[in-house]
């Protein structure tokens, strides 16, 4: 797993971009007492449940693991001249 340039701000911004789409999706909202770490394994689940990524083996769904490949997801989504993929 090969570390992605502005890996924790494309983190920030997969949050942010996902938390819209689960608001979207009927979802309430984040408390503001929620761990990040419960914001990211909530994310991660409502995209992989609506396909929107591809799950991770189950022996290595782990916080690090599921950060990247959230931070992957959002990569793909901005477009190839945003300052963060740079």
């Amino acid at each position: 797993m090969a570390k992605l340039k502005n890996e924790p701000q494309l983190l920030k911004k997969a949050l942010e971009v996902a938390e819209n789409y689960a608001q979207n999706r009927g979802y309430a909202h984040f408390a503001a007492t929620d761990s990040a770490k419960d914001k990211i394994e909530c994310i991660y689940r409502l995209l992989v449940n609506d396909r929107l990524i591809q799950p991770l083996a189950l022996d290595q769904e782990n916080g690090v693991n599921m950060k990247h490949k959230l931070a992957l997801w959002i990569a793909r989504q901005l477009p190839k001249d945003h300052p963060l993929l740079k």
